[in-house]
């Protein structure tokens, strides 16, 4: 069984959940650029940081640094690289490395329940009703989120003096 949950533990599940759930919204929607976008992205980063930087923190499978903290890294580096991509305009790198960041955060997340000593696996045979508690609240609360933000008027196009930081992908 693996070690007690703690307060960093949760705080890094719970933006792994976040960032799931967010990122899968923002790559499946097709209005890319939208406020809703903006926003979903921006919630979305930020819970990808969490992650990242907790995992730091967390150091219970061997005891030290391992190569799930190198992925970490590179997850930093991505996020950060496809984070300034999109402020010099350049979407297709932006699209292409949170894309990529993304797909991360899901093999990270089948690793995760893949490997039957690790916390998700064992809540799911030992405490089936929290497991099932913890996914409905952070289903619940991410889809207001997301019902919320798609009801935001779409603002004005960029206009001509906003630079290239406000191009969007048409």
């Amino acid at each position: 069984m693996p070690s007690p949950w703690t307060f960093l533990i949760a705080l890094h599940a719970i933006a792994a959940g976040y960032a799931l759930i967010f990122g899968a919204v923002n790559l499946l929607r097709r209005n890319k650029g939208s406020v809703a976008h903006r926003i979903l992205g921006r919630i979305w980063a930020v819970a990808m940081y969490v992650v990242v930087l907790t995992s730091f923190g967390i150091r219970t499978i061997d005891g030290g640094f391992n190569w799930l903290h190198a992925l970490s890294v590179l997850t930093f580096c991505t996020l950060t690289v496809g984070l300034w991509s999109v402020r010099k305009g350049n979407i297709r790198a932006h699209q292409r490395f949170m894309t990529g960041s993304y797909f991360g955060l899901v093999g990270a997340f089948i690793g995760v329940v893949a490997v039957p000593d690790r916390r998700l696996p064992q809540m799911a045979v030992h405490d089936l009703a929290a497991l099932t508690l913890w996914a409905g609240a952070l289903a619940l609360t991410a889809g207001l989120t997301v019902a919320g933000l798609l009801q935001l008027r779409p603002g004005p196009g960029p206009s001509p003096a906003s630079g290239s930081r406000d191009k969007v992908a048409r």
